[in-house]
């Protein structure tokens, strides 16, 4: 099947983590499939989507088709995930990177395997491009919780970011940290160190954990 063909049938796409995306099957990149949901465009990275099949024509009736916003990127140009992120960078954003919660909030940089990404609630986030399973650009001027200009800084961090999410992390040794937003309290504590891509943590109670780095999805500091 020539997956070109498929532009503008409606899909369900099943993502890693267990989640379901049905709608319009809007564009397809080397790296990047574009869905419109009825609400928001879902710009969806390949390596994430485990499966899909077509809508029936119920489903399709269930979709909400409300007119569509306007796209972050020109139709003219073939789409990839580094180009949406660039042309995401500073618009109010929604990410989905862990299989508990979105993050809400606006990317700050794009460097070779993640980005900067500020949230509201989490402050500066470091998020690995492996794992991002999509994000939706906010549309209407909409902002995160309602909040003014004051409470989204456009410079919010000191921070001079590494080349590398590795190196990133390395940068963090002796900080407070909180990794995949806290799925459990194994990944909370203290970086002690990096040796054979594995993060050495010390927990609350002094005890040494080990993280393997392939599986680390985001980082901020507590």
């Amino acid at each position: 099947m020539n997956l070109k063909n498929m532009k503008g049938k409606y899909i369900k796409l099943n993502i890693s983590g267990k989640k379901l995306i049905s709608g319009l099957l809007v564009d397809i990149g080397s790296d990047i499939w574009v869905v419109f949901n009825g609400n928001d465009y879902l710009y969806i990275p390949i390596v994430h989507i485990q499966n899909w099949i077509f809508l029936k024509q119920n489903e399709i009736a269930e979709i909400n088709n409300n007119d569509e916003p306007t796209p972050i990127y020109n139709h003219n140009e073939e789409i990839s995930l580094r180009k949406t992120l660039t042309s995401a960078k500073g618009i109010f954003t929604e990410i989905y990177v862990t299989s508990k919660q979105a993050l809400h909030g606006y990317i700050i940089s794009i460097m070779n395997n993640y980005f900067v990404f500020y949230s509201p609630i989490y402050k500066t986030m470091f998020i690995s491009l492996n794992h991002l399973k999509w994000l939706i650009p906010y549309t209407n001027h909409q902002r995160p919780y309602g909040l003014s200009n004051a409470s989204l800084p456009v410079n919010p961090s000191n921070i001079t970011f590494a080349r590398s999410f590795e190196v990133q992390i390395e940068k963090l040794i002796g900080e407070l940290i909180i990794f995949n937003i806290g799925e459990n309290e194994d990944m909370i504590g203290k970086i002690q160190g990096i040796k054979n891509n594995f993060v050495e943590l010390i927990s609350a109670k002094e005890d040494p954990v080990y993280i393997n780095l392939q599986n680390i999805k985001t980082v901020h500091m507590t």
